[in-house]
């Protein structure tokens, strides 16, 4: 192995869940939650049907159940149908560092591993835990989207990792699983441009996929290449640069887990801090006094929700989530952000394609340069009358530094679980998943996620 593969290899084999901080692990737990309750709320989605349709058509021995349904198929299927469901409403949680992404796309390939191989909850856990690790590790030092690669590549190795120690691969086997996934498997950010489509929801389903793959190939002695990331050709070379591994969780270094975000509204993460200042102009302003809004923000937030056309008008519920104009056009309008902000006739109401016409947003180079550590983004609304108002906001409900409540995350839960799960079903399964670490096999807990039609 190379040294990057290495030390990735030996961290994640050397993890041992007696030695996690209780708050990492209630901090995991909240995760796991609102990925389950983000799943519950992508169940009824054409993408979601469309992956459960294509898993059903295989087997696996052993094998892992669809989420939802308690049909069985490969591990690597289940990866994919319940990572669509979990992304398809953009609602899960967040990392922002050097680079980004969502981890929790991760989650539901440790749970189809851990429910194939009957895990119990700890190790399911710690396997979670590990795949965030690999991919906030790289993303702290890795500016994938800039550099035109999308977050699959974070994610295909956070899942091998996790799916290998389910698996019980030794170091030389994590190793092989690694150089496996990534040398395999580097996906463009052209599923994130321009007007998107139901791929978006799917591209880091088709890395957990692979990610399973890779992990399986390496339990049964498939060896990978021996420099994945170092070596001629390799990552370094072709995708991200030279780049050195910091300090990974544990010894008192915070997990990644812990500094993921959580997200308040079904909208793209940089949206988020914005809709809480619409929300409070929409107080002070009346729609019809509004002439103009002006709006300065980060260059991530520019580039990704606020800048090319298509964001103006948006066709498709992917392009929308992703519109920043479109979203504060909603938040100032509606008064809120939900899962039915993203129906077609909503989408092409002339009043809101009139509004988001009054809107323009810019890159701000101070908040540029303040980011990640401030996601500062400012809004300056302009009336007919004259009057100015402003509104700046950084770290929005849900961040980790400032963070839901166990009860905020709950309710997000039992809202997207309403019409899926009967209320004495829902509250079992909360419990279940607030008790995990309990759980003698994972599979306890899954078969609560099911919807009876």
């Amino acid at each position: 192995m190379d040294n990057t593969t290495r030390t990735l290899a030996s961290y994640v084999t050397a993890l041992r869940f007696d030695r996690l901080p209780s708050q990492t692990i209630r901090e995991a737990k909240k995760r796991l939650i609102d990925t389950i309750g983000c799943g519950l709320g992508g169940f009824d989605s054409e993408p979601a049907e469309i992956a459960r349709r294509l898993a059903s058509h295989s087997t696996g021995q052993p094998a892992a159940r669809i989420l939802g349904t308690g049909a069985t198929t490969s591990m690597e299927m289940a990866a994919f149908a319940n990572t669509v469901m979990v992304r398809y409403l953009d609602f899960n949680d967040t990392f922002v560092s050097v680079g980004s992404g969502h981890p929790s796309d991760m989650t539901p390939a440790c749970l189809a591993v851990a429910d194939a191989v009957q895990a119990d909850g700890k190790t399911t856990l710690l396997s979670i835990i590990a795949a965030y690790e690999v991919y906030t590790g790289l993303a702290d030092q890795i500016a994938l989207r800039g550099l035109g690669w999308d977050q699959g590549v974070f994610a295909v190795l956070g899942v091998a990792a996790g799916a290998g120690l389910l698996l019980g691969l030794n170091t030389a086997q994590m190793g092989d699983a690694l150089s496996i996934a990534i040398t395999a498997n580097v996906a463009t950010r052209q599923t994130r441009s321009g007007e998107l489509a139901m791929w978006k929801g799917c591209a880091t389903a088709a890395a957990a996929r692979s990610g399973v793959f890779a992990a399986l190939l390496a339990k049964e002695g498939m060896t990978g290449p021996t420099a994945a990331f170092e070596g001629r050709h390799g990552v370094w070379e072709q995708v991200t640069g030279a780049f050195k591994l910091g300090s990974l969780g544990g010894n008192g270094v915070p997990f990644g887990i812990e500094r993921s975000n959580l997200k308040f509204f079904p909208s793209e993460y940089h949206s988020q801090a914005p809709l809480w200042m619409a929300l409070n102009l929409r107080k002070r302003v009346r729609i019809e006094d509004i002439a103009a809004i002006n709006i300065q923000t980060y260059h991530i937030a520019y580039s990704e929700i606020g800048s090319e056309p298509e964001k103006w008008e948006p066709k498709t519920r992917e392009t929308a989530d992703h519109s920043l104009p479109y979203l504060l056009a909603l938040a100032l309008m509606d008064g809120t952000i939900s899962v039915a902000s993203f129906a077609e006739e909503r989408m092409r109401d002339p009043a809101t394609r009139a509004l988001m016409q009054k809107i323009k947003i810019a890159e701000s180079e101070e908040f540029t340069r303040q980011f990640p550590e401030s996601l500062m983004t400012e809004i300056e609304l302009l009336t007919r009358s004259g009057e100015r108002f402003v509104e700046k906001a950084s770290y929005p409900r849900g961040h980790a530094k400032n963070p839901m409540t166990e009860d905020e995350i709950e309710g997000k839960f039992v809202a997207l679980a309403d019409g899926l799960l009967k209320p004495a079903q829902r509250d079992a399964l909360l419990h279940a998943l607030w008790e995990v670490d309990r759980a003698a096999e994972i599979a306890s807990v899954l078969g609560l996620v099911h919807v009876e039609r």
